[in-house]
């Protein structure tokens, strides 16, 4: 005898935003609202990140060389 909980979000909105995302054409990643900033944003600002870490240890490295 046990009771089904009701789904926390009705089974037809379900469908809805299931039918709605398999009809966008664009790239899997890139579909929802924050995805963009998740997928590209962040990858991209440590990426940025790293490079100027190394380029600005290096500069300090070649510059203690010099002395």
């Amino acid at each position: 005898m046990t009771v089904a909980e009701p789904p926390f979000v009705p089974r037809e909105k379900l469908f809805e935003k299931q039918k709605y995302f398999q009809s966008i054409q664009k790239h899997t990643y890139l579909k929802g609202r924050f995805d963009r900033i998740t997928s590209v944003a962040i990858p991209g600002a440590l990426a940025a990140s790293c490079l100027f870490m190394i380029v600005s240890t290096s500069t300090v490295i070649h510059s203690l060389w010099i002395f």
